[in-house]
């Protein structure tokens, strides 16, 4: 039997921020995917409300469940998704020159979607450890290699976004987890000098992507294109925006991939800077929320796990709304919640119970 004890703890505002962003994306979807065709656009509202209600369930049931019980399993969560992104290096179909996905009756999923939360699970649950110095090499060599493995099978798919929405991470659970400032800063350096050398290892494409992003008007009809198009799209929506189904770049479909990565920009547009802030300000309260529950939570396997949730969530909403509003290269991350997809919204959701998990229990020792 579940113990309701600890639900009285929970974070409603959690719930709330959630649920708002949930149904209003749904609308969003709707209007950006206009120009499909009818059925089309009903079916992928139709999906995106399945996927909703199982990421609800699923978030309910892990809230219920202590999330002490996941330290146990953290890394065979851990070795499975591993496993699923070899898979997908060896099986997945290509789609516009990327491999990620997974077919399973029907339906699509994307394991580096979970990956990411089966990697906070398994960091917690070592940089937690007490048998290690936290200024030892050991330790921290250990960390890096649990989070490069994954970052690795994720880049060769390729998504350069994903694993680089990690990086954030992995050092935020590091520093919050005493780890030595002289190793993270010497790792820091030899990261930052190698960057030169990293721009060898990307594929010619996405050394497109940052070179458009430095000037769009290099390719402006190509590469450069989404960027413009974005820009556009997020200026003209003004103050109050042109209204629902009533946005010239999303219905006359200049914007791509307006219901999937460019969700923000149909908002803007139809809603403007009114509607994005309020969005914005919904994502800020989540966040806000979250870091609360890490400072709160009881253990240090649930701070490390709420901090790791919490800092992947800003990554995500920073990178794609940046990227829509010509602040950072164009990516293929998904705006948590708001961007039609299954596996990111039922992600999400994994992350949000978790953190409820957490929350629920910050009183119970």
């Amino acid at each position: 039997m579940f113990d309701l004890s600890p639900m009285r703890h929970i974070s409603w505002g959690i719930v709330a921020c959630a649920a708002a962003i949930i149904v209003v994306s749904l609308f969003f979807i709707y209007s950006g995917s206009q120009g499909l065709g009818e059925e089309v656009v009903i079916r992928y509202v139709e999906r995106q409300v399945i996927w909703g209600v199982i990421g609800i369930m699923i978030a309910a049931f892990l809230a219920l469940i202590d999330y002490r019980k996941l330290a146990s399993s953290a890394f065979l969560i851990y070795s499975a998704f591993l496993v699923l992104l070899v898979i997908v290096l060896v099986v997945s179909d290509l789609r516009r020159g990327a491999g990620r996905w997974l077919s399973v009756g029907g339906f699509t999923i994307q394991p580096s979607e979970f990956a990411k939360i089966a990697l906070i699970l398994a960091l917690a649950k070592y940089l937690s450890r007490e048998d290690l110095p936290r200024n030892s090499p050991a330790y921290m060599v250990g960390a890096l290699l649990i989070a490069a493995i994954p970052m690795v099978l994720i880049l060769k798919q390729p998504d350069l976004g994903t694993a680089l929405a990690l990086v954030p991470v992995v050092f935020a659970m590091l520093i919050v987890a005493r780890a030595s400032w002289a190793h993270l800063l010497y790792i820091f350096t030899v990261v930052t000098l190698s960057l030169p050398l990293g721009w060898s290892f990307l594929k010619p494409y996405q050394q497109t992507r940052i070179k458009v992003f430095l000037n769009p008007q290099l390719d402006p009809l190509r590469a450069g294109y989404n960027a413009i198009q974005s820009l556009i799209a997020v200026g003209s929506g003004g103050i109050l925006g042109r209204g629902w189904l009533q946005g010239t770049q999303t219905q006359l479909r200049f914007l791509p991939e307006r219901h999937t990565d460019f969700i923000f920009c149909v908002v803007a547009e139809e809603t403007g800077f009114a509607g994005c802030i309020i969005l914005i300000a919904l994502y800020a309260t989540i966040i806000f929320i979250g870091l609360r529950i890490a400072e709160q939570a009881r253990d240090e396997f649930g701070r490390l796990t709420a901090l790791g949730i919490t800092v992947l969530l800003t990554s995500h909403v920073v990178i794609n709304i940046g990227m829509t509003i010509g602040l950072l290269p164009i990516t293929g991350l998904p705006l948590p919640l708001m961007s039609y997809g299954g596996s990111s919204l039922v992600s999400v959701c994994i992350c949000l119970g978790i953190l409820e998990s957490i929350c629920a229990r910050r009183f119970v020792f």
